[in-house]
């Protein structure tokens, strides 16, 4: 299995596009190993590309990212890539494969022969019965293909798991189940995990530090405890209103 990965760090890190659109402009910070970070902002804030600048499905216009201090582009991005768990949020599986297959694919390009155990460790660690093994993806809810590919990204024992989205498409029961087992794997695996979600809610919950983006610039960086206090600022102030004006009204209907 591969050396651990914790720590990140983001020095100066830009990405432009044509006609000079700026989608990440000049982000500096660190995020520590065993951290679990939550990436939110408004649709176009720029999240999900700093996201994938981490394991290179993005590559930067300007400034470096790197972990554990080694710059990510010192070594090939596919090398990059099996180290560092990814789930995102259409999930991706193959619909040609068995779920044991899909699981099986990073332990396979590793060069791992004995998988079959491997995968059915992976499928209970997500809480999924190994009599799943051999099904096709088309036959499993969108709850159970998300599981899936989170076994997937932790197939290869990584220590850092990156996830943009993974929960958008499922219902709010099935969201919620999955984001505490997420939570719960943090924990016992060791990782260091960032997640991207435009739910405040979600990221006030799960993550211990939420970085608030907004035109492509990092505009909040704090504690769940700290934004609900009014402490990440404007942008994150507005954000954080949305679920405590629902939890308001749903409390006004009890009474």
């Amino acid at each position: 299995m591969p050396d651990p990965l914790r720590s990140i760090a983001f020095e100066g890190v830009g990405k432009s596009y044509a006609k000079g659109v700026r989608a990440v402009d000049d982000v500096s910070l660190e995020i520590a190993g065993g951290s679990f970070v939550a990436l939110v902002g408004a649709s176009g804030s720029g999240k999900s590309t700093l996201l994938k600048m981490i394991n290179r499905l993005v590559e930067p216009s300007a400034g470096r990212v790197t972990i554990d201090g080694a710059p990510v582009d010192a070594e090939p991005a596919h090398l990059l890539r099996r180290r560092i768990g990814y789930v995102f949020q259409n999930v991706g599986l193959f619909p040609h494969l068995t779920v044991g297959e899909n699981v099986a694919i990073g332990l396979k390009l590793a060069g791992v022969r004995d998988r079959a155990a491997r995968v059915a460790e992976l499928l209970r660690l997500v809480d999924l019965p190994e009599t799943m093994t051999d099904r096709a993806p088309d036959a499993l809810s969108g709850g159970q293909r998300q599981r899936v590919g989170v076994a997937r990204a932790l197939a290869t024992g990584p220590k850092l798991l990156l996830m943009d989205e993974p929960f958008g498409a499922l219902d709010p029961v099935t969201r919620d189940a999955l984001g505490k087992a997420i939570r719960g794997l943090h924990e016992n695996m060791g990782l260091t995990t960032i997640l991207v979600t435009h739910d405040m809610a979600e990221a006030l919950l799960l993550a211990d530090r939420v970085l608030v983006m907004e035109a492509g610039r990092v505009v909040g960086d704090a504690t769940p405890r700290e934004l609900l206090a009014g402490k990440g600022g404007a942008a994150a102030d507005a954000l954080v209103a949305v679920p405590r004006d629902q939890a308001e009204r749903l409390a006004a209907l009890g009474r």
